[in-house]
């Protein structure tokens, strides 16, 4: 066997570790190391390095051994917006429905749900909507109602493998109103059912206050401060607000934090 080939079976044994038997995992390994110059074996662990990488494997492994191991396959951050004024408006209705996928072993996010809806009730985006959120009448005109979204995310759900029954994955807030008063509540209005994926959920201020020992006032302003981070994009933006999010909760995990459920059953 040549050199070559022996440390290419090498790094095909560690990126296919799982496929073999762990007792014939190691006798394979030193069958083959046995074949190889001492020089060879010396650089063999770049080798396997730069095949993890190829595969896309590089960055969650040196994540996953930065920090131990959450109780969650899968977060998914959740932030809405939605329509509003001063006084405040009633009923109010989700306008924006953002999802990041977070792999819980990466922390890294790696799938996106997005999509404006169209408000029914009050149809009219207010001057006050508009400045708060960013979210403009020709972003939610014309767009799908929130029955037809929430079937949307259902079906992402399936296609990412999240309804899996084998699969732990739950929802991440900051706070517990888009999923305690906002959505419940305007399915109420509308009549549609709440799906139970959607009945437990992380609140982010409760675990930054575990980890940290202090309560965040300001919610994503006071988390990034506290953990020396830059804020990304615009706030009350709801796709961004997720995006601060996931870099919040990568930067608690990459401290050591376990994030566990905070809601309380239905």
């Amino acid at each position: 066997v040549s050199d070559a080939s022996g440390c290419s079976m090498i790094a095909l044994l560690h990126t296919g570790a799982a496929k073999f038997h762990q007792n014939l995992l190691p006798r394979t390994r030193r069958a083959v190391c046995s074949l190889l110059s001492p020089g060879v074996l010396k650089g063999y662990d770049s080798i396997v390095s730069r095949k993890l990488a190829s595969h896309g494997f590089g960055a969650s492994m040196a994540a996953m051994s930065s920090f131990p191991p959450q109780r969650y396959h899968y977060f998914l951050v959740l932030d809405f917006e939605a329509t509003c004024d001063k006084p405040q408006i009633h009923p109010q209705e989700i306008i924006e429905f953002p999802i990041l996928k977070l792999n819980g072993r990466t922390m890294e996010i790696e799938s996106t749900f997005h999509m404006y809806v169209q408000p029914v009730v009050h149809p009219q985006l207010t001057p006050f909507c508009t400045e708060l959120t960013g979210i403009i009448q020709g972003m939610v005109d014309g767009q799908p109602s929130l029955q037809q979204v929430l079937e949307r995310v259902d079906e992402w759900m399936a296609k990412e493998g999240l309804l899996d029954p084998s699969v732990k994955s739950i929802f991440v807030t900051c706070g517990d109103w888009d999923l305690k008063v906002m959505l419940p509540g305007q399915c109420q209005y509308l009549g549609l059912p709440v799906a139970d994926y959607f009945k437990q959920w992380i609140n982010l201020k409760k675990a930054y206050s575990f980890a940290m020992g202090s309560w965040p006032k300001n919610g994503l302003l006071d988390m990034n401060k506290g953990l020396n981070l830059q804020h990304i994009g615009r706030p009350h933006s709801g796709i961004d607000d997720c995006k601060n999010i996931a870099n919040i909760m990568k930067t608690l995990a990459h401290r050591g934090f376990i994030f566990k459920q905070t809601s309380k059953p239905f």
